[in-house]
């Protein structure tokens, strides 16, 4: 009988506990990098603008140059894959901003803000399909999970240099 009743309770309670789930609104972290071709030609300014108007506001940023082996321990789980040497390459060929950017649904916007990874196949008027030559130089990276949001975070950023961390 207790079986049976937790049973029910469950299948009763399931739906509005993942209904809760996902109408969270709580904020949200992500990095968002603008690669060194977006630097170049000179897109700062648009890209932020977009981020803005979409409701993701800016909680850490700072511009750097990484060095080969920066760009490699970002980019490590690539490592195996045959474009790696190019994104290296690329990514330590000039300088990059990363940003922390913070609102509703943060990760899950900014990629969509981005576009498609290949620019040729990003939809209209995302940063990609705007601002990039090919899927090497496409001009932005953002985290793809909240657990890559952390650790991503915490490569550039020391929880100090971060305006409202999340905890």
């Amino acid at each position: 009988m207790l079986r049976t009743t937790l049973f029910f309770l469950f299948a009763c309670l399931a739906p509005f506990s993942l209904m809760a789930a996902a109408g969270d609104t709580s904020p949200q972290q992500t990095l968002s990098m603008i690669k060194p071709d977006g630097i170049a030609n000179k897109h700062v300014g648009e890209i932020i603008a977009r981020f803005e108007k979409n409701g993701l506001q800016i909680s850490a940023a700072k511009m750097l140059h990484l060095t080969a082996e920066q760009a490699g321990q970002f980019y490590a789980v690539h490592k195996d894959r045959p474009f790696y040497k190019d994104l290296i390459n690329m990514m330590s060929s000039g300088p990059v901003m990363v940003m922390v950017l913070e609102g509703e649904d943060a990760i899950a916007k900014n990629r969509q803000l981005m576009g498609a990874t290949d620019p040729s196949k990003a939809a209209a008027s995302t940063i990609r399909a705007d601002f990039s030559r090919s899927v090497t130089e496409n001009t932005v990276h953002g985290s793809d999970s909240v657990e890559n949001a952390k650790l991503e975070i915490a490569f550039f950023f020391k929880p100090e240099e971060i305006v409202n961390p999340i905890k």
